[in-house]
């Protein structure tokens, strides 16, 4: 698909990631600019597939958006910016805003928070009535002690606006509860509290053009996540059995979820929590290609690169028809681990399911793949304790994101 007027993409970048959509972006004929921090200057960026590249002075991650603001005018009076992708969830609302400012196009700050602010978005899912764990935003104390007099411990304090587990904490009691918040003085208003829910945790990798899904595609993780960020674990997704009930509600819980928050297109990453009463509760979600290398594994097994797919989608006209890749009919699984070692060898790891390295120091990762589920289960459970005995290391996880 070529367009007949290239179109300029005005990319942000907080982390290293989306080389595939930059990529395909200038293969579809189109101006591709990025935006990312000085942190990340020396990177290996597929510069031959980006016409500018700007670097914003960064600390820890946080970008002066008012002179990201100013410096993005400016280029516009030169560039006519028909595009503006946020790469990372980080770049989500910094995205929004910089189109609410320039008027142009797509996600706006209401939206955003929808895929950025979990308390927001747990409010909208609420009020359509989807099933979620019950919440209280720390901020009136009175509301707060109803939920905590109402459910037994643990709670899960949350920000509302980090990514993934970071900053997630569990709480054992009402009184370890009150210290938590009392601790956060200022900043209690930016957080959120929940019922803790036992279960098991799914995600459902979405492509969505025009307020519909097109692809959803489920998984469950081994362990949850926040068990292998704060306690020190292997981490490890696999895909759902195909056509199990889990699938179809799955399915049809992700569907509700994004109707309920209006993203127009694009991909998506939702996660749920099964509890032990069989029932799936949304937990958050977000308008980006999810983390942790899941990416690979999709692509490894079903053939869709997700990446591409959303450039493809963005590059496309709202009359157009968008064409779901085909699926191929495999199972597969990543498991990923902290490594003791500098350059992990995993080349003892032999078996002809194993489609994907993870190339990274001081990590081991693989994809498997399969078109039988049960002997990726097998493969699960004998890679899971042998990356325990040859590489795993753990560390704590920071209270806030850093590059």
């Amino acid at each position: 698909m070529k367009q007949s007027i290239p179109l300029t993409f005005l990319c942000l970048a907080s982390y290293k990631k989306g080389e595939d959509f930059l990529i395909k972006c200038k293969e579809l004929g189109n101006r591709v600019l990025l935006v990312t921090s000085e942190s990340l200057m020396h990177e290996n960026w597929p510069k031959e597939y980006i016409d500018e590249i700007f670097y914003v002075p960064d600390n820890n991650n946080e970008w002066n958006m008012d002179e990201v603001i100013n410096s993005i005018s400016f280029l516009a009076r030169t560039e006519k910016i028909d595009r503006i992708i946020a790469i990372d969830d980080f770049d989500v609302e910094k995205a929004a805003k910089l189109r609410e400012h320039l008027r142009i196009g797509g996600m706006g700050e209401t939206t955003a928070r929808y895929f950025r602010d979990k308390l927001a978005m747990r409010k909208k899912a609420k009020d359509d009535k989807i099933s979620i764990p019950d919440f209280v935003h720390v901020l009136n104390h009175a509301e707060i002690n109803i939920i905590l007099d109402s459910h037994k411990p643990p709670y899960i304090l949350k920000p509302r606006s980090q990514a993934g587990a970071i900053g997630i904490k569990k709480l054992h009691s009402k009184e370890e509860a009150w210290e938590a918040i009392n601790r956060l003085g200022d900043q209690q208003s930016y957080y959120l509290i929940e019922q803790f829910i036992e279960g098991e945790i799914f995600h459902v990798d979405s492509i969505i053009f025009n307020y519909e899904v097109k692809l959803a595609l489920a998984h469950q993780y081994t362990l949850p996540p926040f068990e292998v960020a704060h306690q020190g674990r292997v981490f490890c997704s696999r895909s759902v059995k195909k056509g199990s009930d889990d699938e179809k509600n799955l399915i049809n819980i992700n569907n509700a979820v994004i109707k309920s928050l209006g993203l127009k297109k694009g991909v998506s990453h939702t996660e749920f929590i099964k509890g032990k009463d069989g029932k799936f509760y949304f937990l958050e979600t977000s308008s980006r290609v999810g983390g942790a290398n899941l990416s690979n594994m999709i692509e490894e097994y079903s053939g869709v690169n997700l990446w591409k797919e959303w450039a493809i989608i963005e590059n496309m006209k709202e009359n157009e028809k968008y064409k779901v890749p085909k699926i191929k009919n495999n199972y597969g699984a990543i498991l990923i681990s902290l490594a003791k070692q500098e350059n992990p060898d995993t080349s003892n790891y032999n078996d002809k399911e194993i489609t994907w390295r993870l190339n990274k120091k001081y990590h081991a990762g693989l994809v498997i793949v399969s078109k039988k589920y049960d002997r990726i289960s097998e493969l699960i459970t004998d890679y899971t304790q042998r990356i325990y005995d040859d590489f795993f290391i753990s560390q704590p996880l920071k209270d806030k994101a850093t590059n």
